[in-house]
């Protein structure tokens, strides 16, 4: 191994299983943002937290930044490494570790797939309820880097509100054990809540007692045309008043279009220009009537113009690829995204404005948008043109978010809803959050990483 560095750490960890295939390196080097030219120094595959906490050692030592990995999903550059960075992978600590039948607590290592938590959680006869797309990729400890929502935050909130406990490594290699699975622990900061959403800044997630829950009731999905945007909150206020919702998901006719052209099936001969896929909780009359009863008010009022609703799994799963495929069919065209928040009251006047800012600034770009209208997310995906260069392309979407920002800032929401700031969102953190708060989190970061190694450059310069 020729380089001095890596030969040291090797000797420290025997064990420790080291890459530095080019192929290896450009593979692990990016996540799905493909913006950045991957450039690690090698990629480290701990098996143990003791290997996690002696790579960190070494890294402070050597002055060697680290990059923790999980399933490189995320989409703001969280896990990019460019500058020689040391890519810190846990896709071997993918274990589940223990399961708490009384407290209904799964204990799992941090590499392990969101896909494979719900399966361990089924087996249990329980359920994990955080879900998205990329649950057969992205890891639990991605997760909780970004504290990540999904489509069902509007009955299940998000990741934050399912960790009763973590096993941390930080920055200066301490290990901590934060909450340990407590429901009450009022003994001063709450370290647990502060690496939730750190994105690998603060240390690395090792371990994670996760909450689990009954499994969902019996549920139906129904997917809706609707005529016109502004007549969706009204739609969303119908189904809630009526209904136990476990998710109101919103796309236009662009989503559909792309998401069809990769292989869904047609839902209505009709194209219509918005769409709701919306599940709910079933099981008996009374519910069913009730589904029924919200889907006719709406057409009624002129709020919705054709609908479907599943008769079997195979049939949910339809209608949901109509909106889970989106990310998947639009990934060629390298889009430029937004994730962003308000809160719900907000949304009418806020989608009003966002909707005039994206037909005036971006007239030759085809949008795609969608989001988690239950729970104020908001998902814009800016497609590049094949004949614009990728550098012009990222200038010309800044400027419509530097726009996005201030509108965000003025409604009071968040330049990042769920995927992180990494180095996209980082110039617009200041709509978010105040001087202040900026300033105070540069002091944790201090705290936490003395000799900033964690995953520097990213959420904070």
């Amino acid at each position: 191994m020729s380089d001095s560095r890596l030969a040291e750490l090797q000797q420290r960890v025997p064990a420790l299983r080291l890459k530095t295939d080019p192929a290896d390196l450009e593979n692990y080097g990016l996540d799905w943002t493909r913006r950045w030219t991957p450039a690690p120094l090698a990629i480290a595959l701990p098996a143990s937290v003791e290997e996690v906490q002696e790579i960190v050692r070494w890294a402070n030592r050597r002055a060697v930044a680290i990059v923790p990995s999980g399933g490189r999903t995320g989409l703001s550059g969280g896990a990019v490494a460019a500058q020689g960075e040391l890519v810190l992978s846990l896709e071997r600590m993918n274990r589940v570790l223990a399961f708490d039948a009384v407290d209904r607590i799964l204990t799992v290592q941090a590499g392990m797939a969101l896909q494979s938590v719900h399966a361990a959680a089924q087996e249990h006869g329980l359920m994990y309820p955080v879900d998205f797309a990329s649950r057969g990729s992205c890891s639990i400890g991605g997760n909780i880097a970004t504290n990540a929502g999904g489509i069902r935050v509007v009955r299940y909130g998000v990741t934050r509100d399912w960790i009763a406990g973590l096993k941390v490594v930080t920055g200066g290699g301490e290990v901590l054990d934060l909450n340990n699975g407590l429901v009450k622990n009022s003994s001063g900061y709450d370290f647990r809540h502060l690496m939730i959403g750190s994105e690998g800044t603060l240390g690395i997630v090792v371990e994670a007692m996760l909450k689990l829950t009954d499994p969902s009731l019996p549920t139906n999905v129904m997917l809706l045309a609707l005529p016109s945007f502004d007549v969706l909150m009204r739609v969303f206020s119908a189904f809630r008043s009526r209904l136990q919702l476990e998710a109101f998901e919103f796309l236009t006719d662009r989503g559909l279009h792309h998401v069809l052209a990769h292989g869904a099936q047609k839902p209505f001969e009709t194209v219509y220009p918005y769409y709701v896929v919306t599940e709910f909780v079933t099981g008996d009359e009374v519910k069913e009537a009730a589904a029924m009863e919200a889907f006719q008010f709406c057409m009624d009022n002129g709020w919705v113009q054709d609908g479907a609703i599943s008769q079997s799994d195979a049939q949910a799963e339809h209608l949901w690829r109509l909106r889970e495929g989106i990310t998947e069919s639009v990934a060629r065209c390298k889009p430029y995204k937004n994730d962003i928040s308000v809160r719900i009251s907000a949304m009418p006047a806020f989608l009003e404005e966002t909707q005039a800012l994206l037909g005036r600034e971006y007239p030759h770009f085809d949008v795609v948008w969608f989001g988690h209208i239950g729970d104020g997310n908001l998902h814009i995906n800016v497609l590049k043109p094949d004949d614009m260069g990728n550098a012009e392309f990222v200038r010309q979407c800044e400027q419509v978010t530097k726009l996005l920002a201030r509108a965000l800032q003025k409604y009071g929401g968040s330049i990042s809803a769920e995927h992180g700031i990494g180095l996209v969102k980082k110039p617009y953190l200041g709509c978010t959050r105040s001087a202040e708060e900026i300033a105070l989190m540069r002091g944790v970061k201090r705290v936490f990483d003395p000799n900033g190694i964690m995953n520097p450059g990213k959420l904070l310069d």
